[in-house]
Formats: structure tokens, C-alpha cells, sequence
């Protein structure tokens, strides 16, 4: 590829990428944050962490999907509003600063769900080396193993507007609600969950292995949530489905 700008989150696949990139391109790599209220302040700070752990260069972007009608609005092409703010902001970038391609962690798997961002990447010309290698999770796991990447086994850990449903307008209040009410969850010993946000209801997705947790300290759960301003509090028996707000799609 020459030279890349990453679009680099903190998750394994861009960090995958991000490293792999620095590697092989040096000085001609540049992994790029996007910071705005639907990035978990958490996220960011692992971000840092991973580059000043592998050396890439690492810059700090914002991006301002709030002011895109069709971000808010939150109908099912949100995703779509969302990347096209990030990839406008790393085309600019990379056209200033003679990179040659920017280029996102999208694996094999991502084909098989509902992804409208994917068509932002392509109208930018974004590249998915991950992708083009025919690579899936697993592969994109075991390979970060190898190579020593400590998210090599971090949860997927889409951007917080995900956990609002269609139709519900996402604000900068609504966001840092969910952000509080997941900090509170992983404060308590679940790893694997989303804190789907339904107006005054909190409903829990929690993976089977967090299940026994969720239920044991559900006093602990209701208290916490509540106290951050939810009036009902449920966990979801059918446990954590990646882009469960979508099955409404499928009706």
C-alpha cells in the first residue's frame, strides 16, 4: 500500500491492522482516533496505551457526527452518517499529508451482518486489508496472540450509539447515560455485555459466562443503574447478541 492513515478504535482488528502497518511501513503509517461522544473514554485511553506499547504513530482526531441530521435522527443507516463524518475527516487528512490510502479493521465476518458503514468506506475508497486477506475473527485473534497484542481477546466494543434502538434520537446525554451505566456493569465483574438503552429501561445483554454474575449481584445491578437515572432495570435471557437492535430489521 505504500504509505496508510489507519482508523485505528483500540479494538483487535484495527489494532491488528495499526501494528501491522507500522511494521511494515514505518514513518509511512499513521493510526488515527476519532474521539467524539460515541467513543467510551475507556476506549481512547487503550488506544494511547497500544500505541505507546508498539511505537506508531498515534494522533487524536474529533469528528462531529452530533452535527449530522442523519446520525441523530438514528434511523437504520446511523452507521452509514457515522462513518462518512470519520472517513471525510481521513481522506482530508491523507490527501494533505501524501498518504496514499486510508484503511479500516472490517474482517470476513463483518460481510454477515447488517453494515451500512461499509458503504461509507467504499465511497472513500477505504481499504480492509483484514478483508482482502480473507481473514475472520478468529484468524485476526490468533493472530494478534502471536504477535503479543494484549486486546488480542477484548470484546467487541462497538461505538455507544449501538445500544440505542432505531427511531430513538441519539443525544450527547443519551450517550454518556449508556457509557456510565457500562462502566458500572464492568465495575462489578461482567466482561462481555451491552447496556441497551430503552427511554426510562435498561434492558442487559450479558454473554453466558457473565450470566451467573448477572444474576447473583442483581440487587447490586437494579441500585446501580437506577442510580444513574434508569426507572427499569431487566436482563435479557436470551443473552448478548453483537447488533441484536437490528433484529428489528429483519421483522
Amino acid at each position: 500500500m505504500g504509505s496508510v492513515v489507519t482508523a485505528f478504535s483500540g479494538g483487535v482488528d484495527s489494532a491488528l491492522v495499526a501494528v501491522a502497518a507500522h511494521e511494515t511501513l514505518g514513518v509511512n503509517a499513521l493510526a488515527v482516533t476519532a474521539v467524539s461522544p460515541a467513543l467510551a473514554s475507556r476506549e481512547l485511553k487503550i488506544a494511547e496505551a497500544l500505541s505507546r506499547q508498539f511505537g506508531f504513530a498515534h494522533r487524536v482526531i474529533r469528528t462531529n457526527e452530533m452535527g449530522r441530521e442523519g446520525y441523530t435522527a438514528n434511523s437504520p443507516l446511523r452507521c452509514y452518517f457515522c462513518k462518512t463524518e470519520l472517513y471525510t475527516h481521513l481522506s482530508a487528512l491523507s490527501k494533505a499529508e501524501n498518504y496514499a490510502w486510508v484503511a479500516n479493521g472490517a474482517n470476513t465476518d463483518d460481510e454477515g451482518d447488517y453494515r451500512p458503514g461499509m458503504k461509507a468506506a467504499s465511497e472513500h475508497r477505504a481499504r480492509s486489508p483484514l478483508l482482502e486477506a480473507g481473514l475472520d475473527k478468529a484468524a485476526v485473534r490468533a493472530i494478534a496472540r502471536q504477535l503479543d497484542i494484549p486486546v488480542w481477546d477484548k470484546p467487541a466494543q462497538p461505538c455507544l450509539s449501538s445500544r440505542v434502538p432505531y427511531g430513538t434520537p441519539v443525544t450527547v446525554e443519551t450517550l454518556s447515560k449508556i457509557e456510565r451505566a457500562e462502566d458500572f456493569l464492568r465495575s462489578i465483574g461482567l466482561r462481555e455485555f451491552r447496556a441497551r438503552h430503552h427511554d426510562k429501561l435498561c434492558r442487559v445483554e450479558a454473554c453466558e459466562a457473565d450470566m451467573e454474575t448477572a444474576f447473583s449481584r442483581r440487587e447490586e445491578i437494579v441500585a446501580g443503574l437506577k442510580d444513574i437515572g434508569y426507572v427499569w432495570v431487566s436482563l435479557d435471557l436470551t443473552g448478548l447478541r453483537s447488533g441484536s437492535l437490528n433484529e428489528v430489521l429483519k421483522k
